[in-house]
């Protein structure tokens, strides 16, 4: 974390002094303030949009008394404040988190509620709070952030130094998604080592890994069954459209949540999670 923090860090000193030899010293306050702005507009619209993406709904109290029991119980354990509880359909067994340690919100699908039993359940929501309790969406956003203005630095480097044509355009959208693609996988690195994390958190509320192994295993076949019953049905010619709109709805908040479908070893590379078999492998040794 230390490491790729620094370079992280290094990322958005270079660009800063690059934007300052390349537009001049007036273009500090510029930078630091447009950064500011670009990292609290992008953690704003992100949660607004992971929740509505989902069509989250406030989790009844009192159909789902004990999941909120247990999480103000870990909560006050935690000395953190209590985060909205929310409930969606996804397609698939799944649950995420969202928002920071005094504002977060914890949405789980109906299809893991069914699909858990309690200890389970309990294991996946005390992982998503650990999520919230170490700041881990504030820290992914804000290297997301850093990575989005390294880009348009570069982008904006490209063009006003060359003749300012069609064709240093498109050169600029090329450099500038090339640099934040370099970026990113070092944010990405920090996105899968926070869930190892969080893994440990979560045993460490429950007392022990193996619920929450069980869980990510059912989880990861969920989510199994989920693609192929999409597959079939899209070969089916347009039969079983829900459950294919379903399974888009989870791609679109799929960095936030606790399990991933990234299997190749370029997918394991620029995936925000790691291989479910080693999580799985971590909380049982």
């Amino acid at each position: 974390m230390a490491v790729v923090g620094a370079l992280l860090a290094g990322f958005y000193l270079v660009a800063v002094a690059a934007a300052m030899v390349a537009f001049g010293e007036g273009i500090l306050p510029i930078a630091i303030v447009g950064s500011i702005l670009l990292i609290g507009i992008q953690y704003k619209v992100g949660k607004w949009a992971a929740l509505r993406s989902v069509g989250a709904e406030d989790l009844p109290e009192t159909q789902y008394a004990e999941i909120h029991q247990f999480v103000e119980r870990v909560c006050r354990e935690k000395g953190m404040k209590t985060p909205s509880l929310k409930i969606a359909s996804m397609g698939v067994p799944n649950a995420f988190a969202v928002g920071r340690r005094g504002n977060g919100t914890v949405v789980i699908s109906q299809e893991l509620i069914q699909l858990l039993d309690r200890s389970e359940l309990e294991g996946v929501i005390a992982h998503e709070l650990a999520h919230i309790d170490n700041r881990d969406v504030i820290t992914m956003q804000l290297g997301q952030g850093i990575a989005s203005i390294v880009a348009i630095v570069a982008q904006y480097i490209v063009l006003f130094t060359g003749e300012n044509d069609l064709a240093d355009f498109f050169l600029a959208v090329v450099v500038g998604n090339i640099v934040q693609f370099v970026v990113m996988i070092f944010v990405l690195a920090i996105s899968r080592y926070r869930e190892y994390v969080a893994d440990a958190d979560a045993r460490d509320v429950i007392g022990q890994g193996e619920p929450l192994a069980r869980a990510l295993e059912k989880i990861h076949q969920g989510n199994q069954q989920a693609q192929q019953s999409t597959g079939r049905a899209q070969r089916g010619r347009g039969r079983g459209s829900q459950r294919s709109r379903d399974a888009n709805v989870d791609q679109q908040v799929s960095a936030l949540c606790i399990s991933s479908s990234d299997r190749g070893f370029l997918q394991q590379i620029v995936s925000t999670h790691p291989p479910m078999e080693k999580r799985i492998q971590r909380l049982r040794s």
